[in-house]
């Protein structure tokens, strides 16, 4: 009794961590909706970065592990994209004292809207894999390149990496929405890490809170992943133009207070 008293002012956090996981293994964005909560529960600005990629990172592992159970990657393909996406993600949390992050948003106001009309007006985006049309060469620069300079802004900044994998996978390589996912919560799990060691290092962690709340954000990672697996490109294209046009209107508001 005690102990369900003391968690009482957790549940409200918990929860809103178990919709961002859910919400992050079909669409990425999960940030949108932890990052907003942290603070509201009174988290200090210092340990916010820090405690969210902790657990984020738990919920992606279980998202990560149950895509690519279900999709084929060879894994030389995945270990060079896995190496990108962890320097890039740890150059972007040692440059967040070096790049202004008005300058990220700026960049994301511009790049956002295209993305979003893009997933409303393409019925068709994502329901074929036509990666066979690139070579293997081709493809391994492609999803290089974007794992780690997506990766380097998920070390900066984070809300929406998830997001720009999946739609910059399927676009660029031609993978069809499911395996570009499964590959976007795989690199964004690395890009977690790899950013989060930075964050210990520096001590800008609240671990027992991240390791608590990792929990709930395992919960809904593995419920978000088995609807996306079971329902497809369907469930996961209108999830990546609802993420893609609420990331604009938060950054947009954010920059107009």
């Amino acid at each position: 009794m005690d102990l369900l008293y003391a968690a009482q002012p957790y549940l409200p956090l918990a929860l809103l961590v178990f919709l961002a996981g859910f919400v992050d293994s079909i669409a990425g964005g999960g940030g949108l909706i932890t990052l907003p909560a942290y603070l509201a529960h009174g988290l200090s600005p210092a340990l916010l970065l820090g405690t969210n990629k902790l657990s984020s990172a738990m919920g992606t592992a279980v998202a990560a592990a149950k895509f690519i159970k279900e999709t084929r990657f060879k894994a030389d393909f995945l270990f060079i994209l896995i190496v990108l996406a962890a320097v890039g993600s740890f150059l972007g949390a040692k440059a967040i004292s070096l790049v202004p992050p008005e300058v990220i948003r700026y960049l994301l106001i511009i790049l956002l809207p295209p993305v979003a009309i893009f997933l409303a007006a393409k019925k068709s985006f994502g329901l074929v894999d036509t990666s066979k049309a690139h070579t293997e060469a081709s493809l391994l620069r492609r999803s290089g390149a974007l794992s780690f300079f997506v990766s380097f802004y998920d070390g900066l900044l984070g809300p929406g990496t998830g997001t720009f994998l999946a739609v910059g996978y399927a676009r660029l390589c031609g993978f069809d929405l499911l395996r570009s996912t499964a590959l976007a919560r795989l690199l964004n799990l690395v890009s977690n890490l790899a950013a989060l060691a930075t964050f210990l290092y520096l001590d800008m962690v609240n671990v027992k809170l991240g390791l608590a709340m990792g929990l709930a954000g395992m919960a809904g990672n593995y419920a978000g992943s088995h609807l996306a697996l079971k329902k497809g490109t369907w469930v996961i294209r209108p999830m990546l133009f609802t993420v893609s046009a609420a990331l604009l209107i938060k950054i947009a508001w954010d920059m107009l207070r």
